[in-house]
């Protein structure tokens, strides 16, 4: 009886001190209504409203009803009107579209001749869900009946760009290294500041000239010369291993890491700020890498989400890194193509440093 009433004591310490931990009792709520909300609401394998670009060089009535039709689908959302075949290229490389159709002057006799194309899907195959649903456009497509007069459907080509052989590992190894560097840089410098405050290290800077500015760049400093080393060993493994080419430059590469490796430490100092101890840093940082996951485009194709996810995903640094390190290692891109994506990850520094900076006190409590 004794025994179970000691027991019992102690789980009433652990219900208060659980009770006192904000923290960790919002984890234990949040974690699975998150995780249901993600893969019941956001989560739609079902690819819808892709961005498409459309180059109608034939002008008439049946090219205008075959995109009209294309686009009725849902499966494409047309935001682009081109001249030709080129700058469907161009809106590919640089990932403004994933899907672009062509189609050529002599539109109508093609129709007459089964031999020919009469329409040609441009895919962005660095994701292997869009080439998906190209196939179901050019179902769409070939299931079209122009007129009461033409009875044969139109020949659709599908031209696949940067990944025409399908292999998920092109697809996959890109993004892994963002996840990768959002799992490590996060969690490393958050737990780094909360362990000297536990060990009593901080007590040492109270009395010296160092600057919060200063001390936060000497936390994170050797942390970006991990990230680097983690990246060439992904990047290294990826293209022995797996073959992932690399079509842009390996300087560009490199440079858009190293903005999304400091954006990554920034975020983990924001999070030492808001903690007291290493397991609520951890909590914290496994907080903000589950939705990055899910929610930057690394899993899930980020067109099928809904608007409100889309809204969310765009305020997380890793779904705007998927689009540069794919832009540049699949596609080719160039920086100056991808400076928005880059301007945003840089607009990320700013403002987590300086919110680090504020929120950060040398004081012992």
């Amino acid at each position: 009886m004794k025994s179970l009433q000691r027991i019992l004591a102690i789980v009433r310490k652990e219900v208060r001190q659980l009770r006192r931990d904000r923290l960790t009792f919002g984890m234990i709520v949040g974690i699975p209504v998150i995780q249901l909300l993600m893969f019941g609401y956001a989560i739609n394998m079902d690819v819808r409203n892709l961005d498409a670009a459309v180059a109608d060089l034939a002008g008439t009535s049946a090219s205008r009803q075959m995109v009209m039709d294309l686009s009725q689908s849902q499966i494409i959302n047309v935001a682009y009107q081109v001249s030709d075949s080129a700058e469907l290229e161009r809106l590919l490389r640089q990932g403004k579209i994933s899907v672009g159709i062509y189609l050529p002057a002599d539109y109508d006799r093609r129709l007459q001749q089964p031999e020919r194309a009469a329409v040609q899907l441009l895919v962005d195959g660095s994701d292997t869900v869009v080439q998906g649903a190209a196939t179901q456009l050019s179902g769409i497509a070939q299931r079209t009946r122009l007129s009461p007069y033409n009875d044969m459907p139109p020949t659709v080509e599908i031209r696949t760009f940067f990944n025409p052989e399908r292999r998920s590992p092109v697809n996959t190894v890109p993004g892994l290294v963002g996840v990768i560097l959002t799992m490590t840089m996060i969690l490393f410098t958050a737990v780094a500041i909360v362990r000297e405050r536990e060990r009593g290290n901080l007590e040492l800077l109270i009395t010296t000239p160092v600057k919060t500015p200063e001390l936060m760049l000497a936390k994170i400093t050797p942390y970006v010369l991990i990230g680097l080393v983690q990246v060439s060993l992904v990047l290294l493994l990826g293209h022995f291993l797996f073959e992932v080419p690399l079509r842009g430059q390996l300087i560009d590469v490199y440079i858009v890491t190293l903005v999304f490796i400091v954006t990554n430490l920034a975020l983990g100092l924001v999070i030492s700020t808001l903690v007291h101890t290493q397991f609520q840093a951890m909590q914290l940082a496994f907080f903000v890498l589950l939705p990055s996951i899910l929610l930057s485009g690394f899993m899930f194709p980020f067109a099928g989400m809904p608007r409100p996810a889309q809204v969310i995903a765009e305020a997380l640094p890793l779904t705007h890194f998927i689009r540069l390190i794919r832009g540049v290692i699949l596609r080719g891109a160039s920086l100056q193509e991808l400076a928005v994506e880059l301007a945003i990850l840089g607009g990320f520094i700013v403002v987590l440093m300086s919110l680090a900076i504020m929120r950060f006190s040398k004081r012992l409590d």
